[in-house]
């Protein structure tokens, strides 16, 4: 075995260290290596079958890199490759890897967060289409009513850096205006694609304030840590020495780290990765 075995965090592009953020603070002292595949992002309004190729590339990436353990904070990914890599490729390859997705973990809890039974679902084209979160949190909470909004221009607006610009406003209030139309009754807005907690700001100014907004951040640490207790197999592969690794797949490792330090809060010095 490698001396150095780290959690993979992967993310078509900025948004997963959103996740990363809180899995690192509630889990530290574990190495991780997060890496975002920005040379191909977004993933978003691409086929089934690309963003499964893209996503099963980086993760094979990810195990080369010795990561016995690999998260897709990415709910697109999760969303269109993850059941693909869990049930075919793994058992075919090496079934002692493992690769966990944030949609169910969010979907086993956030029926918890209304009163009214009433949620609202804010997601990319891709991961709405998909109606993943439709299936899976009728799962687990049958009693649950799930209303769905893509918001295709929120990505951009992130990653443009545009996001806290007054520009901004008109697109946020006009995807949240759609979902609300769509019933009185919702208490809680899921935010189902890691960019949009840059957002959060903005969409709470436009809404009452009984509403909950959910980021899925401190939900999937929470899960993660679950997961390890009750897989000490895994949890005692891990190395543990607090090193964090950025890569990205886009060769301008300077505007990685410009991006990447909003959503992680703390500077990120990057190095380029080139997939094979």
């Amino acid at each position: 075995m490698p001396a150095q075995q780290p959690i993979g965090v992967f993310d078509s592009g900025y948004g997963g260290l959103t996740v990363f953020r809180s899995i690192a603070a509630q889990l530290p002292g574990y190495d991780y290596v997060y890496l975002g595949d920005n040379a191909r992002a977004p993933y978003g309004n691409r086929s089934f079958s690309t963003i499964y190729q893209y996503t099963w590339e980086c993760v094979q990436q990810l195990f080369k890199m010795g990561c016995p353990l690999v998260i897709l904070a990415c709910n697109t990914a999760s969303a269109k490759a993850l059941r693909n890599i869990q049930q075919l490729d793994l058992p075919n390859g090496d079934p002692t890897k493992r690769v966990l997705g944030v949609i169910r973990p969010t979907a086993e809890v956030i029926g918890s967060y209304s009163k009214t039974k009433q949620i609202g679902v804010l997601g990319t084209k891709g991961t709405v289409q998909s109606e993943s979160y439709l299936i899976e949190i009728n799962k687990f909470s049958p009693d649950v009513q799930v209303y769905q909004q893509a918001c295709p221009l929120w990505v951009p607006l992130v990653e443009n850096g545009e996001h806290n610009q007054p520009g901004a406003d008109y697109f946020i209030k006009k995807y949240l205006d759609a979902v609300m139309a769509q019933s009185a009754g919702i208490d809680t807005l899921l935010l189902a694609c890691t960019h949009y907690p840059l957002l959060q700001e903005k969409i709470e100014a436009y809404l009452p304030q009984h509403i909950k907004v959910v980021p899925q951040g401190d939900i999937i640490a929470a899960s993660l840590a679950d997961y390890l207790q009750r897989h000490p197999e895994m949890e005692t592969r891990l190395s543990r020495t607090g090193t964090h690794r950025f890569f990205t797949t886009s060769d301008d490792t300077a505007d990685f780290d410009k991006n990447a330090s909003l959503f992680l809060g703390s500077e990120v010095k990057s190095e380029y990765l080139e997939l094979s």
